[in-house]
């Protein structure tokens, strides 16, 4: 009992918390935002950090799974394919990681790995919303609560969502949502969402267990991790409606790509440095204020090539609604 209460177990819960009120407010940013705040922290190293929080995430997207399921939102047939592909992977990623690395080298290709999958998802998250403005300014796809499943690109999608998150513990919930976008526009949110909840639980699981047996089960970080990420994801759910989320949002793309950075950073990728041993915090801040200030302008300038104004309706929330329609809220089109 006493190594639960100590400074390291304190941060992990109070990570777990912030980060599960993040979860719960936006339904997005789990181990995209859990796990390069544990590695900051020091609580352990990489492979460890990501075995935890693959445990914890198989635990309380389960809970989230079941409730969709009772309520009849996920597409089970769509669900059955995406596993079909991800679960395979979600085992062999972790082997294929330490296959092929030098056990001296395995923290820093670890760090490497989530760098860039964090890129990836932050990439994927400006990538969505494109699709989403595409959507708003054509009128949109028809809502379809059933539409066919494809089984060929749907077990493609599951299997690089599982190589990644086996690897890297990112992308259950970025890089599977995106390419379900991209497959089915017409699903309608509460089916994209309950889909991809339902196929995350095996995914998850099974990346948590092929990490496990392989780097074994750090239960001080586990266990605050649970005890912080659950009550705060509830909140986080609870608070939603009150909380404008598209300002944190923008923030959890910001912190993606400052945190990528910072692990290419931290591991010595050759164009940025040598490691630990010399790092670049104002490179990495630099980012950070691009990401804030400049992408917002680009931003402005895709929304004036497709004949809106820079700022303005249609908004960023707007834009991730999907039951949002042209015309609405003050939304004015200029083509006749």
């Amino acid at each position: 009992m006493a190594d639960l209460i100590t400074m390291t177990a304190l941060s992990i819960l109070a990570a777990g918390f912030f980060v599960g009120i993040v979860v719960g407010l936006t339904g997005m940013g789990g181990g995209a935002l859990m796990t390069p705040a544990l590695i900051f922290l020091g609580v352990g190293e990489t492979a460890t950090v990501v075995t935890a929080d693959l445990t914890a995430a198989a635990v309380y997207k389960t809970g989230g799974a079941i409730v969709h399921r009772r309520e009849g939102s996920p597409n089970m047939q769509m669900a059955k394919w995406l596993i079909v592909g991800s679960v395979p992977m979600a085992l062999l990623g972790p082997y294929l990681v330490s296959w092929f690395t030098d056990p001296e080298e395995l923290d820093d290709t670890l760090k490497l790995c989530i760098g860039f999958a964090l890129l990836f998802a932050a990439a994927t998250y400006a990538l969505r919303l494109y699709i989403n403005l595409k959507r708003v300014r054509g009128g949109g796809p028809v809502a379809d609560d059933d539409p066919p499943v494809r089984p060929v690109p749907t077990v493609l999608v599951g299997a690089l969502g599982g190589l990644l998150v086996g690897i890297t513990s990112v992308g259950s919930g970025s890089v599977i949502m995106i390419a379900l976008l991209m497959l089915y526009p017409g699903l309608v949110a509460v089916k994209l969402v309950g889909t991809d909840l339902v196929q995350a639980v095996p995914l998850v699981l099974a990346a948590a267990l092929s990490n496990i047996a392989l780097h074994g089960l750090d239960w001080g970080i586990l266990i605050p991790l649970v005890i912080g990420s659950v009550p705060g994801t509830l909140i986080g759910a609870k608070i939603a409606p009150r909380v404008p989320q598209s300002i944190i949002r923008r923030g959890i793309v910001v912190v993606l790509t400052m945190s990528g950075v910072a692990l290419l950073d931290k591991a010595g990728w050759a164009p940025l440095g040598a490691g630990e041993d010399e790092t670049y915090p104002m490179l990495i801040a630099g980012v950070g204020v691009f990401v804030l200030v400049v992408l917002p302008i680009v931003w402005g300038f895709i929304r004036k090539s497709e004949g809106l104004p820079m700022f303005g309706s249609p908004t960023i929330a707007q834009l991730e609604d999907p039951d949002y329609k042209p015309g609405l809220v003050g939304m004015k089109r200029t083509d006749k």
